[in-house]
């Protein structure tokens, strides 16, 4: 999958379901949200949870789990990306720039 092609998607999806308003202080609210929600999955992996709440998961849940939160913060990440016209390719090769100017390396 391209994350361009992704990215665009989401927008369509968020545009659809009247999402896509929302200002981009609101979506760094649910960055931050959906970032809790990552920790606790890695919580869980490596240090347990001991919740009388919540159901016990088995180890293929817990890394399901995983997934959909790092999925989760991309996603938002990308929506907040496209309220400012930005493509992820382009994120992704200034991060890479950064990095190896930073480091005077070339991997």
């Amino acid at each position: 999958m391209d994350i361009n092609e992704h990215q665009q998607w989401l927008v369509k999806f968020y545009e659809k379901r009247d999402w896509f308003k929302y200002p981009p202080q609101d979506r760094v609210n649910y960055i931050t949200e959906e970032l809790g929600e990552l920790s606790r999955a890695v919580r869980t992996i490596e240090v347990g949870r001991d919740h009388p709440g919540e159901k016990i998961l088995n180890q293929a849940e817990k890394e399901d789990n995983l997934r959909e939160e790092m999925a989760d913060v991309i996603d938002q990440v990308l929506v907040l990306a496209a309220k400012y016209d930005i493509k992820p390719d382009e994120l992704l090769e200034y991060s890479e720039n950064k990095l190896k100017k930073r480091f005077n390396m070339d991997v």
